[in-house]
Formats: structure tokens, sequence, C-alpha cells
């Protein structure tokens, strides 16, 4: 897969997390299947956000999959079940595919970074908006699975996401539900159902709305596949 170099910093960049370890050694983009990729995944120390969580979140789903998504990062209950999207999200998530004909069993489901990042509040895991030396240390990871899948129809999950495989120039605003050709797949980005959960009345957003929104996305990257 061919990674937008836009996106990512130098190691020794401002928004960097630090020193990025070998991740094209640790991580082999190449597997011969999902369940050798993943046991390859579980090892990984290419950034530090695998200092203090419960293991490496890998994607679920078959290996037939025509559809897949991509997410930005597990949160605090992924990082506990090691699986993705299980949490409040995950189950808004759940409930939207139902609305949009989608069988989440049938879909392929996994994040741009697979470990959590977070801050500790007391004895809270408050989520960390994972940053670009993250994304990139895991992206290896994220190139084995597409490269496995081969999914007809990739949707990207909110903006760090949609960033990773498009280049940073990406605007969610301004491009979500807009299908575009991608390596050889149609890409479709929307909004991240954890979005839907964080609506503010107060900058004019309204729930009810964005899920809507969410679930006519869901159904157009659904129709591609008819």
């Amino acid at each position: 897969m061919t990674e937008p170099l836009d996106l990512f910093s130098t190691p020794d960049a401002p928004n960097s997390p630090g020193p990025i370890r070998d991740a094209e050694a640790a991580a082999p983009t190449e597997a011969p299947d999902l369940d050798t990729l993943r046991e390859r995944a579980a090892g990984c120390t290419a950034c530090e956000l695998y200092e203090g969580t419960t293991g490496t979140v890998f994607g679920v789903g078959p290996a037939t999959a025509r559809m897949m998504f991509v997410g930005e990062q597990p949160g605090d209950q992924e990082d506990r079940a090691l699986e993705p999207f299980v949490g409040p999200a995950g189950r808004l998530f759940d409930g939207a595919l139902v609305e949009a004909g989608i069988a989440r069993e049938d879909a392929y489901v996994t994040n741009a970074v697979k470990h959590f990042s977070f801050r500790r509040q007391g004895n809270r895991r408050i989520h960390q908006a994972p940053k670009v030396g993250h994304v990139r240390a895991c992206r290896p990871w994220l190139d084995g699975e597409l490269a496995l899948v081969r999914p007809h129809v990739l949707v990207t999950l909110g903006a760090t996401a949609g960033k990773a495989l498009l280049g940073s120039s990406f605007r969610i605003t301004a491009e979500r539900g807009e299908p575009r050709p991608w390596e050889g797949t149609t890409l479709i980005p929307t909004i991240h159902p954890s979005a839907i959960l964080r609506a503010d009345p107060d900058r004019g957003q309204d729930a009810d709305e964005m899920r809507a929104g969410f679930v006519a996305d869901l159904r157009r990257a659904a129709e591609l596949l008819r």
C-alpha cells in the first residue's frame, strides 16, 4: 500500500511520540494469513504505547470480507477485551450497521493505531488522541491487513483514519460520504461513532442528525457492493 508521505513527521518533530523503533522490522507487511499477522502484532513495541496497555488490539473479521472499516484506536474497553469496537462507540457502530443493512460478522473491523493511547486521571484511563508517530509506527500492521483482506469497499471512521490513508490534507467535514478510488478499492470516509456520543448542542451538534448522517454514509458504502 502507498503511504501518503505528507502525513508523517520525523521522529524528532514536535508532535512525535518520541523515537520510533524499527517498525518495518517489527511489523513485516507480508504474512501468509491474518492469524500469522495477528501473532506478530501481539509483540509489537514499535512505539511507546505498548507500555501500560493490555496488549495489541488487532482487527477482527473474515479474510474474505468485501468491506473493511478502519477506526482511530482502541479505547479502554477495547484494550481490556483486546477486540476493536466493543465499548460505547462500538455499540453505536453495531446499531448503525444494522440500520444500513451491513452484517458486522461479514466485515473486517480494525484501527489505524493498535494500542490504547490514554492519560491517567485517578483510577481512570482517559482517551488521548494518537499522534502521527503512533500512526506511522502501526502503519505496517494496517498495510498487512489491507493486503490480506483486499476489501472491495474501505470505510475510514474519523479524521485520524482518514488522514492515515489519504494524507494530512484530508478534511472530514468537507469529504465525508464521498466515494473515491484508492489502491484498487473504493474508499468512503465518514465520522467516527464516538463523535456522535460526544455531540455538543452548544456547538450546534445534534446527535440524532449526526447518527442519521452516519447511517446514510454506511448505506452508501453498502450500495457499492451490490
